[in-house]
């Protein structure tokens, strides 16, 4: 008896935990195991928003706290309203204006949707776990042009920015028509958003740096983070949100999901060690906000190639990324230009530098395939290098060139840079009426 009711219980507790598919009555299947790790994926990107804005949000000096998270929230409602107004059908509809952008009916106002399939998955679930991509990457640039911009010019040049830097170039490497997704054998090599997301706004934000100029007051005045212990905070929300960053992209909840995520961990935690070793070689100490942008380099670096190196090459580009960032953070300093909070340090160069060395550490089973595909007797690491410096060169010029028009038409229509008195009084203060911390009661209590 005991034992019939064990094996009841068990055979039970096998039905429960185990993958299902559903049949749908006049449709595909769903695969409810991947589709639950989709929307889990989905939940754990958007986690990463509020992430960057507590890791931004420490970075600043106490009266531009409240202004500066606003930056990152306020993308989820205005790029997450465009998504599905245009940014999907624009992202992964079919060529139009030569391959340029795409479009898809059905994908306006994702109309089109309501019954889809597509790999077993909800297209529900897939829109919006790009959409969550799509929030987060204009959300970047803000580092860069901290303490200086109006909230109008900023929320006018993240839609501009959206529209014309995003969306076309998430066609051409993500889209299945996109012309950088068919380069060479298997196309660019970007699981997550190494070129589309991170060199993409690392270059915007140089741009829009050296357009707007300094902070007043800057370099000669040392402006110091009001609140490490958010950005460490938010380092450690940004470093959980990035296992559903790479491991969703495999869009799938098998091997290649395992080896995304462990890669992830491998190279975050590489990017960590690798800075606090050089920190405590330079300084004989170890610092928090070091130790939060070597989370950072490992993350970025490992984003393009999560999907076919194996840990040690993660854990060699993690390395590599930290020792690039820290060059280019002193590397800032001496040039004088004012990228506040090191968009382009961390993300475009620690980015840049994983999409072109991955082509060194890609596995073989991987590359046996790529040979097959482009029918050549071998397809070798050189060949990739050149596909993705192709990919790296077309990133830089569309996102350079654009940002800077994007940047002289806000400037001219709504502002850009904030006035002086606005900036010496703060964003919290001029531009939203708040303060994030109210010192003065609580020190008078």
């Amino acid at each position: 008896m005991q034992r019939k009711l064990l094996q009841l219980v068990m055979g039970t507790s096998f039905l429960v935990l185990a993958p299902q598919v559903i049949l749908a009555a006049d449709g595909p299947a769903v695969d409810t195991g991947t589709t639950a790790w989709m929307l889990t994926s989905t939940a754990l990107v958007l986690l990463m928003v509020p992430g960057l804005a507590i890791f931004y949000g420490g970075l600043v000096r106490t009266k531009n706290v409240l202004g500066t998270m606003m930056h990152s929230f306020v993308a989820m409602a205005l790029i997450g309203v465009l998504w599905v107004i245009c940014g999907y059908s624009l992202t992964f509809g079919k060529n139009i204006l030569g391959g340029f952008i795409g479009w898809n009916s059905d994908y306006f106002f994702l109309n089109g949707i309501d019954d889809v399939i597509k790999n077993g998955v909800p297209e529900y679930v897939l829109a919006m776990f790009q959409g969550k991509f799509a929030i987060i990457t204009p959300a970047l640039i803000s580092g860069a042009l901290a303490e200086r911009v109006y909230f109008r010019g900023y929320c006018l040049f993240i839609v501009l920015w959206f529209l014309c830097v995003y969306c076309p170039l998430a066609h051409w490497i993500w889209a299945p028509d996109g012309w950088l997704a068919h380069a060479g054998a298997a196309g660019v090599i970007d699981l997550a958003g190494g070129l589309v997301i991170h060199v993409s706004a690392g270059v915007s934000a140089l741009v829009a740096a050296l357009f707007l100029g300094p902070r007043q007051g800057y370099p000669r005045t040392t402006m110091q983070p009001n609140n490490l212990v958010l950005t460490m905070l938010g380092a450690g929300l940004l470093w959980v949100g990035w296992f559903g960053f790479n491991a969703g992209s495999t869009v799938a909840s098998g091997l290649a999901t395992a080896r995304a995520l462990t890669m992830t961990q491998v190279a975050a935690a590489s990017g960590a060690l690798t800075w606090m070793i050089i920190e405590a070689v330079v300084f004989r100490k170890a610092t928090s906000l070091g130790f939060a942008s070597g989370i950072l380099a490992g993350l970025v670096a490992i984003t393009p190639a999560a999907g076919v190196v194996k840990p040690y090459g993660a854990m060699t580009l993690g390395a590599m990324s930290s020792l690039v960032c820290y060059l280019a953070l002193n590397a800032k300093n001496r040039l004088g230009y004012d990228d506040a909070l090191d968009c382009f340090g961390i993300h475009g160069v620690g980015s840049g530098m994983g999409v072109l060395l991955l082509s060194f550490f890609i596995r073989d089973s991987w590359m046996a395939g790529a040979a097959t595909a482009a029918g050549k007797s071998g397809w070798t690491v050189f060949d990739q290098l050149l596909v993705q410096l192709k990919g790296m060169g077309v990133t830089i010029l569309l996102a350079a060139v654009a940002t800077l028009l994007i940047c002289v038409i806000v400037e001219k229509t709504v502002r850009f840079r904030l006035d002086p008195e606005k900036e010496r009084a703060g964003l919290d203060a001029s531009l939203h009426g708040e303060h994030g911390y109210d010192l003065v009661t609580s020190y008078a209590a």
